[in-house]
This record gives C-alpha cells, sequence and structure tokens, in this order.
C-alpha cells in the first residue's frame, strides 16, 4: 500500500471538544495536502469546514449523537449537518437500547438519521468496548438492516478503542454487505495497517500524519 493509497482510506480526525477555528482549519487544510476521505468533526465546525474544502477532493464526516449516543435528537442533528455540508454521518449507537436488547428503538434511532442522511452515508458507531461478542454481532445485523453504510468501532472516548479482534469480528458479522470502520487508538502505521489486514476499509485517526509520513520513511 503506498502513500496515497493509506490516505484515500483515512478520516483525519479532530473531535477534541477544545478545538478552536484554527484547529479546524488546520484539519482541513492538511486534509486536502495529504488526500485524506475526509475531515472528520464535531457539527459545531460543519459550516466552516464547508467554507474551506468547498472545490477540494474530502468531504466533510460530520459525528452525530456523539459521544455517548445518548439523545433522541439525531435525527434533527444529522439533517442540520447535512444541510450545512456533511457528506458522511457517523453516528453513535443508543448503547443503552442496544445492551437493554431493544432491536426496535435501536433500529428506529439509526433509521432516523439515515433518512436525515438525504443518501449520505452512515456510519454507526458501536463502541465495541462497551458491548459483548454477542452485542457487537447484534449490533451488526441492526445496522444492516436499518439501512446504514458502515459500522464503526469506538468513539475514541470511551474505556477502549479499535482493536484486531473487534475489526475482523465486525467484519465477519457484515461480510461484504457493508463498510467496516476502525477507529480509536490507532496511533502508528504498524496499527494502520493492522486493522486494514484485520478487515477495515476506512481508519478513523488523529494521528494520521505522522501513520503517512512514516509510511515513507
Amino acid at each position: 500500500m503506498n502513500r496515497s493509497e493509506l490516505a484515500s482510506i483515512i478520516d483525519h480526525t479532530l473531535l477534541k471538544p477544545d478545538a478552536v477555528p484554527d484547529d479546524i482549519k488546520r484539519l482541513c487544510r492538511e486534509a486536502i495536502r495529504y488526500g485524506f476521505f475526509s475531515a472528520c468533526i464535531n457539527p459545531l465546525w460543519v459550516s466552516l469546514a464547508s467554507e474551506i474544502l468547498k472545490g477540494s477532493r474530502p468531504v466533510i464526516c460530520s459525528v452525530i449523537g456523539f459521544p455517548l449516543g445518548s439523545t433522541n435528537c439525531m435525527g434533527q442533528e444529522a439533517d442540520r449537518a447535512v444541510t450545512l455540508g456533511a457528506g458522511e454521518l457517523d453516528m453513535v449507537v443508543p448503547i443503552g437500547y442496544l445492551k437493554a436488547g431493544d432491536v426496535s428503538k435501536t433500529s428506529a434511532c439509526i433509521k432516523d438519521v439515515v433518512h436525515a442522511s438525504s443518501g449520505k452515508p452512515v456510519k454507526v458507531i458501536l463502541e465495541t468496548c462497551l458491548l459483548t461478542d454477542e452485542e457487537k454481532i447484534l449490533a451488526c445485523r441492526i445496522a444492516m438492516d436499518s439501512g446504514a453504510s458502515w459500522v464503526k468501532t469506538s468513539t475514541g472516548f470511551s474505556v477502549g478503542g479499535a482493536t484486531v479482534y473487534d475489526v475482523a469480528l465486525l467484519r465477519s458479522a457484515v461480510g461484504d454487505a457493508i463498510g467496516v470502520k476502525a477507529s480509536g487508538g490507532i496511533r502508528t502505521l504498524t496499527d494502520a495497517l493492522a486493522m486494514i489486514e484485520a478487515g477495515a476499509g476506512r481508519l478513523g485517526c488523529s494521528r494520521s500524519i505522522e501513520i503517512i509520513e512514516s509510511l515513507d520513511a
């Protein structure tokens, strides 16, 4: 895998709550410079990012219901993000509903975001560190049945991030039907390549530039 191929599957990510406009501007310019697939940001910054990335290749990936998945307003949040220019949405699954075994409510929440996305890809963040293997597999089934385009391992804000084991488990659960995104704790080129080998088709990274430049080295 060469530099451009790796960059093209990375969502260059900045989700820290203390990010300021200059940080977002820098992230977007880095996404353009390095050829990352997207700039992944909080909804607050979608409008600003739209101005910077207009006419450029990287898309805006906005997180929805982040980081807890415990709001009833994800559909509205998704609709606004898309209206302002988001090209992809990464939503947090309602973890409480999922762990309670409430398939109907979990699915309804995902469907709300998928509907609001107006056809833009929706990735469902499972927060795998909080789930049993059975719950992870159930979440994959619900995500597929609800129209999601991807499942994603983690927010990076909980007790654990992506693991090779979980990426392989998610890929096994969804097959070729939808994508698998690994995110959370991917800090090195070795980490990134291991996730891809396990079945990830997209990576969420805040250390994207270090990873890309270490490939050159």
